[in-house]
């Protein structure tokens, strides 16, 4: 069974695509960006969209299994490690950081997760 989840983000209906979905027991969370004027903003913001997705597929970040940080700066990563650090605590995920460039040059950074339920 699949089960598609939506956030009602701008970019879903124009690009085609939902904010999760959830097949069999993984819950896999699209690239996500977040609103705010620097890069620690935006990921507080992205992290907030991707819990209230993870949260109505029935999983939070403790069963995050891989994580994916994509920034055009990876200079601006390191201001972000301790936010991502409280958010995961005790159960780190895998990760990647990867320097890219992002569907809009005023996004900073986008977060994409695959999590257990």
């Amino acid at each position: 069974m699949i089960r598609r989840i939506s956030s009602g983000g701008a970019f879903e209906a124009k690009v085609g695509y939902c904010r999760a979905v959830v097949a069999g027991d993984l819950v896999h969370v699209a690239g996500t960006v977040g609103q705010g004027d620097d890069v620690l903003s935006q990921c507080r913001s992205a992290l907030e969209i991707i819990g209230d997705a993870l949260r109505e597929a029935g999983t939070d970040f403790s069963r995050v299994l891989r994580v994916t940080y994509m920034l055009p700066d990876r200079t601006e990563f390191e201001l972000c490690w301790p936010l991502l650090a409280e958010t995961f605590g005790a159960h780190p995920p895998a990760a990647t950081m990867i320097e890219c460039g992002l569907i809009d040059p005023k996004y900073r950074i986008e977060i994409e997760v695959t999590a257990a339920l």
